[in-house]
C-alpha cells in the first residue's frame, strides 16, 4: 500500500469520527439542556419554544450521520475505489481533446456528487423543515429550483474549468498563478452581477415601501456614510418562514436586501439595529477582509495544486492510474475531493475569524442604533428561527460562524452599561 494512500486513509478516518463525536456532543448537550430555559432568556422565550429549537437542531445534526456516511463512501469510490478511472476511461472513448476530456471528467463527476446530495436536501426540506412549520416550498419548487443551479452552475462553471484547464496545459510551472488570476476575475464577475442577474432567477425583489421604514433607514445610512443602489424586499416567505437581511453586490452595485418574513417579525427600531450590524460589517471593511483572505487562500491551494499534480504518489496514493505526468482534470478533481479532509481541523480558526467579526459589528451597531434594539431583534429571530440557545461549545466552535446566543447577548449587555 502507497504511503500516501495510508495518510489518507487515516485522516479520512480521523475526520470522520471527530464529526461524529461532534455531533454526539451536540446533541447530548442539547437535550441536557431542554428542559430549562436558560436564565438570561426567561422573560422572552418561552419552554415550549425552547424545546421546539432543541428538537429542531437535534433533527438537523442527525442528518449528519448518514449525510457524512454517503460523502465518505462516495469519496472512497471515487479514488481508492477506481471510480474516476471509469469516468475517464468513458469519457476516452468520446473525446480525444485533452480540455474537453478533463471538462466531461470534472463536470460529470460534480453533477454525481451534487444528485447524491438531493435525497438529503429532499429530507431537510419536505422531512425536518415541514415537520417544524418552516418549509413553504412545494416539489415543483424544489425541483425547479434545482434545474435552474445546475443549468446556472453548467453556463457560468464550464466556461470556468475550461479557462483554468487550458492555462494548467498551456502555461508551464506558473500556470497556478494564471490560473488564480482568472479566479479572481470570475468571482468579482459574480459579486457584480450576483445582486441584478443571478438573485432574481430565484426570487422576486421589490423596493421597500414602507415609508416610515424607508426614512429610518436612509436616516442610519447617510448618519453611517453608506451608499446603497437600492432597499429591497425578498420574497423569502415563498420558500421558508426563516427570516434574514444581507448585503449583496459590490462597488456601486451594493444592495440592502431583507426577507419579507423580518419585516413582519420586528418593528422599524429592531429592523434599524439588524442593519446596523450589517452595516457594521461594511464599516469595518469585513466583507473585504474575507474576499482577500479567500483570494490568497486560493492562490496557496493552487499553487500546492502546482507541485501535487507533478508528482506519482499523488495520483497512485488515491488510486488513480495516469500514463503520464501531469493530468491537469484529474489532478484538478483530486486535490478539491480530498482537501477538505486534511483541512478540518482548521475549522475552529475559520469559526474564530468570523465570530470576531460578529462581534465587531454588533459592537458599531450599539454606536449607531441601539443595542437593546438588537438585543430583542436577535431575541425574535433565534425563536423564530428555533436556533438553540445551548449548543455544545466544541461542535459551536467547529461550525457556527456567528457566537452562542447567550455569549453574543451578554456582550450586548455590556455594551447598553458602558
Amino acid at each position: 500500500m502507497q504511503t500516501f494512500t495510508v495518510v489518507f486513509i487515516t485522516a479520512l478516518t480521523l475526520t470522520t469520527l471527530i464529526q461524529f463525536w461532534l455531533a454526539s456532543r451536540h446533541i447530548r448537550h442539547v437535550r441536557t439542556y431542554r428542559a430549562k430555559v436558560p436564565q438570561d432568556f426567561v422573560s422572552q422565550i418561552d419552554l415550549a419554544a425552547h424545546q421546539k429549537a432543541a428538537d429542531y437542531t437535534c433533527a438537523k445534526t442527525r442528518l449528519d450521520y448518514p449525510n457524512t456516511l454517503v460523502h465518505v463512501l462516495l469519496l472512497l469510490l471515487l479514488t481508492l475505489g477506481g471510480g474516476l478511472n471509469a469516468i475517464a476511461n468513458f469519457w476516452e472513448n468520446w473525446l480525444s481533446d485533452p480540455v474537453a476530456h478533463g471538462m466531461a471528467l470534472v463536470i460529470s463527476t460534480v453533477l454525481l456528487l451534487s444528485v447524491a446530495e438531493i435525497p438529503f436536501s429532499y429530507y431537510r426540506t419536505f422531512v425536518i423543515e415541514q415537520q417544524f412549520g418552516f418549509n413553504k416550498m412545494t416539489r415543483t419548487m424544489f425541483f425547479t429550483d434545482l434545474l435552474k443551479q445546475y443549468v446556472l452552475g453548467l453556463l457560468l462553471g464550464a466556461p470556468l474549468i475550461f479557462c483554468v484547464l487550458w492555462l494548467m496545459g498551456k502555461m508551464g510551472d506558473y500556470w497556478w498563478f494564471y490560473a488564480w488570476l482568472a479566479w479572481v476575475g470570475f468571482n468579482i464577475f459574480l459579486l457584480s452581477v450576483y445582486p441584478t442577474w443571478i438573485a432574481p432567477i430565484f426570487n422576486k425583489f421589490s423596493p421597500l415601501e414602507d415609508v416610515s421604514l424607508k426614512t429610518r433607514i436612509e436616516q442610519l445610512l447617510h448618519k453611517c456614510g453608506f451608499k446603497s443602489s437600492g432597499l429591497f424586499v425578498m420574497d423569502g416567505s415563498r420558500r421558508s418562514s426563516h427570516g434574514n437581511a444581507y448585503f449583496t453586490g459590490f462597488g456601486k452595485n451594493k444592495r440592502i436586501v431583507f426577507f419579507d418574513t423580518l419585516l413582519s417579525r420586528l418593528n422599524g427600531p429592531e429592523v434599524e439595529a439588524v442593519l446596523a450590524h450589517e452595516l457594521g460589517h461594511f464599516k469595518r471593511h469585513h466583507v473585504l477582509k474575507r474576499i482577500v483572505w479567500s483570494f490568497f487562500v486560493s492562490l496557496a491551494f493552487l499553487w500546492l495544486l502546482g507541485y501535487l499534480m507533478q508528482q506519482a504518489w499523488f495520483y497512485e496514493g488515491l488510486g488513480v492510474s495516469i500514463s503520464t505526468l501531469p493530468s491537469p482534470a484529474m489532478a484538478l478533481l483530486l486535490f478539491f475531493l480530498i482537501m477538505p479532509v486534511f483541512t478540518f481541523l482548521l475549522h475552529p480558526l475559520s469559526s474564530f475569524y468570523s465570530r470576531r467579526h460578529e462581534f465587531e459589528a454588533d459592537e458599531y451597531a450599539a454606536q449607531n442604533a441601539s443595542a437593546a434594539d438588537l438585543i430583542r431583534a436577535l431575541v425574535k429571530l433565534y425563536q423564530d428561527n428555533a436556533s438553540t440557545l445551548t449548543p455544545d461549545p466544541l461542535h459551536s466552535a467547529f461550525y457556527d460562524s456567528h457566537p452562542p446566543a447567550a455569549i453574543r447577548i451578554a456582550q450586548l449587555k455590556k455594551l447598553i452599561s458602558v
